[in-house]
């Protein structure tokens, strides 16, 4: 019997064992690499206070960002049935499980088994069946465990681990990628309705003008060429309103797609979808972002994946011990089919060390490093990359909201201008040539307020993504 010191003792050793085995793990820990941000975006509004810096747009979630109730339930309805969002869903459950798979590799495997035969044979005297029966049978365990002393398994753990959180944030990525394009494919429809909308207008507008030149003709007062003239610019109007109910259905079927939905209509008839973008929206400061946008991290995760290769990849070159160890029991009769007395049970240990391997195992770890080094500019990429999309997106805020006020002061001039060339023509000061022109200009300019103003409301929809805001809960 041991004594109570020689137990504490072998206690100790086993802690110490423990404690070597989970600290022994060769190749490097991981550490990110320094990228120094930019003190501040470029096109960032100055105006923005020191106490609003640390706060984003990309922090909020997209229902407080996108308020139209129409917009939103579309939204909702994507994040649930988008095939992409279903996709991405069932690759984190795929890493998941070969996240175990993996981590299986660190602990023992134990099997078990037995076989059995029975049978019962005639009494040789009365010919009786039942008196003589025959039996062989066995019962086995198995256990088999290669320790990791080196981390090799725990290396590997480590790298499927990183993988699963890639997965993760490729997920919220996707996230992301379909809130932008819902707004986009919404802010485009409603667009084309306005578009619509002042096209049929014009329609009307130039259905009269049709039909008074007509009367001014056909009573001498004006030329054949006026009406003709009027005509051309009735069928140009005419002419555009079946583009755009195409070009209203295709966005619907786009939409509907990103919906998980077969082709059909969608509702957009929000009155406020191309407001004006709110002024000194929040960017927060740039170092954020490294912690928010869902590419950002995937590299990241990427490159520990890569890191962790290498530690795999070094254990290659150490001996590796194996132990293995099996019981059994059987007997030629059922009665002593469990007789402690037929067991019988032996261990095997292995150890085994790499000699030649024709430059293999330095070729993988040649390998191992220079991928990790691939992920590093990868990583360093993704983040440059990153501040200059937050950049071009501020600045997009910026000059789309100057378009649109500039095309709003020439609407405003080319209607003032349609309104006084009509009263010169109806009272003989100008020909017809100047209505037709100034109409003309008044049609353009208000198709082209109206691409403004989708510019704009897409501007708020890049900046947001560029920040990296949409795949919040």
């Amino acid at each position: 019997m041991r004594t109570k010191s020689q137990a504490m003792v072998s206690a100790g050793a086993a802690a110490l064992l423990s404690v070597w085995l989970a600290g022994c793990m060769v190749g490097p820990n991981y550490k990110r690499p320094q990228v120094a941000p930019p003190p501040a975006y470029r096109g960032a509004d100055n105006a923005v206070t020191d106490a609003a810096q640390t706060a984003s747009v990309g922090d909020q979630n997209w229902a407080t960002v996108f308020q139209e109730p129409e917009l939103q339930d579309l939204i909702r309805t994507a994040l649930k049935n988008n095939y992409d969002v279903q996709i991405a869903a069932k690759r984190v459950l795929e890493q998941q499980a070969q996240v175990k798979i993996t981590r299986a590799a660190e602990f023992p495997t134990l099997s078990g088994g037995g076989t059995g035969l029975g049978a019962e044979l005639p009494n040789s005297l009365g010919n009786q069946v039942g008196s003589n029966p025959l039996a062989d049978g066995s019962f086995s365990f198995s256990a088999a465990w290669t320790p990791d002393f080196w981390g090799q398994y725990r290396r590997a753990t480590e790298g499927a681990r990183a993988t699963l959180l890639q997965q993760v944030w490729a997920q919220r990525a996707v996230r992301m990628s379909v809130v932008q394009q819902v707004a986009t494919a919404y802010f485009t429809i409603r667009a084309l309705d306005r578009q619509l909308e002042i096209s049929q207008e014009t329609v009307k507008i130039r259905q009269q003008s049709v039909d008074l030149t007509k009367r001014l003709t056909d009573g001498g007062s004006s030329p054949l060429s006026d009406l003709r003239q009027a005509e051309e610019s009735l069928y140009t109007a005419t002419s555009e309103i079946p583009q755009l109910e195409q070009q209203i259905q295709e966005e619907e079927n786009a939409l509907r797609l990103l919906l998980g939905q077969d082709p059909g209509t969608v509702a957009h008839t929000d009155p406020h979808a191309l407001d004006p973008v709110p002024q000194a929206l929040p960017t927060g400061i740039p170092s954020q972002l490294l912690e928010r946008r869902p590419d950002i991290l995937e590299a990241e995760e990427q490159l520990i994946n890569a890191n962790a290769q290498i530690g795999v990849a070094k254990a290659q070159f150490f001996p590796q011990l194996s132990i293995s160890a099996s019981a059994g029991l059987g007997g030629d009769e059922w009665s002593n089919l469990f007789d402690p007395g037929g067991h019988t049970v032996y261990g095997i240990g292995s150890l085994t060390q790499a000699i030649f391997e024709g430059g293999k195992l330095k070729g993988q770890l040649n390998l191992a490093k220079a991928q990790k080094e691939e992920m590093v500019l990868n990583y360093q990429k993704t983040i440059k990359g990153a501040f200059r999309d937050v950049s071009n997106a501020l600045i997009t805020v910026n000059k789309t909201r100057a378009t649109r006020e500039q095309q709003e002061r020439l609407v405003a001039s080319a209607e003032d201008a349609s309104r006084l060339a009509r009263m010169r023509y109806q009272g003989g000061a100008t020909s017809y040539l100047e209505v037709l022109t100034t109409d003309a200009t008044l049609y353009s300019a208000q198709l082209n307020l109206v691409t403004a103003q989708q510019n704009e409301a897409l501007s708020l929809v890049t900046l947001y993504d560029a920040l990296g805001g949409g795949w919040q809960e």
